[in-house]
């Protein structure tokens, strides 16, 4: 099988859908002989923060020596960039390789009558696969939808669920109240093991107490009131917490902050574990992550922004980091969003601050809103809003809007954020 040959297969099982259940993957799993079981895991579930915690903690046990696979998604720049070792993407022929023993397993498996697994459970199993095949020290896992269902979950030898903030999202598959999607997200703890949490709505907290309690579970949330020495910015940022002074970010972001407390948090309990690291590589780690489609700078002069905010907790930080950043600046958006998202509330807190908005339809997602339809539910916010025919288009009108001290700032579905990079990219090379 060639790398082509492989991502056709992964993209044709995009047909089965998202399914609630672990029995596919289970089984698809034990007839590859549980490459899992071989890995010890730090499980991230919530609503947001989870990629850039993700990678704070990663990139934190990197720099103290292990060797580190970490699973994420959505991808912003490469397929292969939600498998990854000590940050080096999986590679084309890795990838085709081990993809290709997952489908000889799919064909058996239907054969004999039962369900094919669904795209998201066959990546979940080619990255286990790839992990074992590393010889993995710890696995960063972060879950796609939810945690107690989620493919993901499928893994028992957990040493720390790390819970970030849980709000309202995807409420047609995990519950219509926070406490139901909470419960949700919740489904990560283990008996017997480490959970740290950012600090939660009380509905969710509530839930989660109860499962570490009723799972002999040792918990911790994040000490707001432990933070000190805040220093906001756009380049970099730093902060003191508990017993670490002035300790440095490259991500910007308000909320930010709170996500390198949160890893710091899951850090410490690892090493109560006996997975030590050193302050000194703590602070590299935390400075040195990177986490691309998160308020990340593409261009200056005029500041040109790409951030991945897409649901109601994700739209209230965008606004807040952008308040903090620029109370005087004047920004001009470009939004590109999922027909299935809360687009309306992000209208509703994003729009007013803009001098200027241009919708765009996000590229190749068949749960795209059309431009003409979210400029529609943008305007009672903002009437300065007019809908694009393309990425590049809007690229070009948000350009020809701004001034050398204006900001750009794109936003909502990570899925189009990348392709928007090599537009704006593409365009500085021209001019």
């Amino acid at each position: 099988m060639t790398y082509e040959e492989a991502r056709a297969f992964i993209a044709e099982t995009s047909t089965y859908g998202y399914r609630l259940g672990l029995d596919c993957i289970r089984e698809m799993l034990k007839r590859l002989g549980n490459p899992q079981d071989s890995l010890r895991f730090i499980h991230i579930a919530g609503t947001n923060g989870k990629g850039s915690t993700l990678a704070y903690i990663s990139t934190v046990l990197k720099e103290a020596g292990y060797r580190v696979g970490r699973y994420s998604s959505p991808a912003v720049y490469s397929y292969r960039e939600r498998i990854q070792v000590n940050e080096e993407n999986i590679s084309r022929e890795d990838l085709a390789r081990l993809t290709e023993r997952i489908y000889c397993t799919g064909k058996e498996m239907v054969a004999e009558g039962l369900l094919h697994p669904t795209c998201f459970e066959v990546e979940t199993v080619l990255a286990f696969l790839y992990f074992q095949e590393q010889n993995c020290d710890l696995v960063v896992l972060e879950t796609g939808m939810g945690g107690l269902t989620d493919a993901t979950n499928v893994v028992y030898t957990t040493l720390v669920s790390v819970l970030t903030s849980i709000s309202m999202d995807h409420m047609g598959f995990l519950g219509d109240t926070l406490e139901e999607i909470a419960t949700m997200k919740a489904g990560i703890i283990k008996p017997d093991t480490r959970v740290v949490s950012a600090r939660q709505q009380p509905e969710a907290e509530a839930v989660i107490e109860r499962t570490c309690r009723e799972r002999g579970c040792d918990c911790r949330t994040v000490q707001e009131e432990k933070l000190r020495d805040v220093k906001y910015g756009v380049i970099s940022q730093s902060f003191s917490y508990k017993q670490y002074d002035k300790l440095t970010i490259s991500l910007a972001g308000v909320h930010q902050i709170l996500n390198a407390a949160l890893a710091v948090e899951a850090v410490e309990a690892l090493g109560e574990l006996g997975y030590s690291v050193s302050e000194e590589a703590l602070r590299r780690g935390l400075v040195n992550t990177i986490w691309n489609g998160r308020f990340t700078i593409l261009e200056e002069k005029p500041l040109f922004i790409l951030d991945g905010a897409h649901n109601r907790d994700a739209a209230d930080r965008l606004r807040e980091t952008l308040e903090q950043c620029f109370p005087h600046g004047r920004l001009i958006y470009i939004m590109g969003v999922l027909a299935d998202k809360e687009y309306d509330y992000m209208a509703s807190v994003l729009a007013p601050l803009a001098a200027c908005i241009f919708t765009v339809m996000t590229p190749d997602n068949p749960r795209a809103l059309p431009a003409e339809d979210l400029a529609k539910a943008v305007k009672p916010y903002n009437p300065h809003v007019q809908a694009a025919g393309s990425l590049p288009q809007a690229v070009k009108m948000a350009r020809e809007a701004a001034g050398p001290e204006d900001v750009l700032v794109a936003f909502g579905s990570l899925s189009y954020l990348g392709e928007l990079e090599r537009v704006v990219r593409k365009g500085a090379r021209k001019s």
